[in-house]
């Protein structure tokens, strides 16, 4: 299974670019996909499962397109969304129950033995009776990806999963979804939340506003951001000025002053030390860093007279 989007455009009615122009190749495996709220990553992922149209640009499902074969990648495809809800009168098994059925699974019998072995193996089997609107939120999340993953389908996509969770259910949430990663399955982790992808995700993509920002694994991400992480002192006074130039990562406050980390190719004006950057760091770097550079060549070459000519 591979996916393959194309020159993918998504442009609302009130004139807002979701998507522009995107262009991404997805292998098997767990692909991360990710970047701010509001970066494209949903639109994306309703296109996907074909809750949405494109304005322009195709996908294809290995030789299926998006565009002509609806039918043919609706059957690959599981999908928990950011805002996944229950029926209130259906208890856990039931549920889930309901949900084979919508996968293809023919036979009360047969369901009734694969819903209590996915209720196992994502931890709700003891509550299997409980109502499924009153589980706790980690609990819900589980289900959720219960039954995303119920059919057996070669494209599983889950959409923000971890947003709200404890770390005991962040960690346990990944672990299930490492499990069901198959050779040949493609498992889609649209997140904002950087250590969900580096834990779990071979790949990844980084999207801002509508378009890619990087594309590799997360060694990769984190190799480019070596030499730009810095470690430094600074006073009341002078704190003001650093964040006002550079993107500020983390503060400690410190005798007559803060202990910092900052992304930048130097902090001019500022002693430091170079520290080894982690995906946190690199998100950053590619997300905030990146972005105002281009920002200020763009104002000194606009002073300059030379854009718009």
């Amino acid at each position: 299974m591979r996916i393959k989007i194309e020159n993918l455009s998504k442009i609302y009615a009130d004139g807002h670019k979701a998507l522009n122009g995107l262009n991404l190749e997805i292998e098997p495996g767990m692909f991360g996909l990710l970047g701010p709220n509001g970066a494209g990553k949903t639109t994306l992922m309703r296109i996907l499962t074909l809750l949405q149209s494109s304005t322009s640009g195709t996908v294809y499902f290995d030789d299926y397109d998006i565009a002509r074969d609806r039918k043919a990648i609706r059957s690959l495809l599981g999908y928990l969304p950011q805002d996944f809800r229950f029926f209130e009168k259906l208890k856990t098994w039931e549920f889930l129950d309901y949900g084979a059925g919508l996968a293809g699974i023919q036979g009360k019998r047969k369901r009734a033995e694969i819903v209590d072995e996915m209720l196992r193996k994502v931890g709700l089997y003891e509550v299997r009776d409980r109502w499924a609107n009153k589980l706790s939120g980690g609990m819900k999340r589980r289900l959720g990806i219960a039954q995303a993953i119920i059919g057996s389908p070669k494209v599983i996509i889950v959409d923000e999963p971890t947003t709200g969770l404890d770390p005991e259910e962040r960690i346990r949430f990944r672990n299930i979804l490492s499990d069901v990663s198959d050779k040949d399955v493609i498992i889609i982790l649209s997140t904002h939340i950087v250590g969900d992808i580096s834990s779990t995700c071979k790949k990844l993509a980084l999207l801002n506003k509508g378009e890619l920002r990087f594309e590799g694994s997360p060694d990769e991400m984190i190799r480019m951001t070596e030499g730009k992480v810095w470690e430094i002192f600074v006073t009341d006074s002078e704190f003001k000025e650093i964040k006002e130039k550079y993107p500020i990562i983390s503060t400690i406050p410190s005798d007559g002053g803060w202990d910092i980390q900052i992304v930048a190719e130097h902090p001019e004006g500022f002693e430091g030390k170079t520290i080894p950057p982690n995906i946190e760091h690199a998100y950053v770097y590619f997300m905030d860093y990146l972005l105002q550079d281009k920002m200020n060549m763009y104002a000194d070459r606009e002073e300059d007279g030379e854009l718009f000519k």
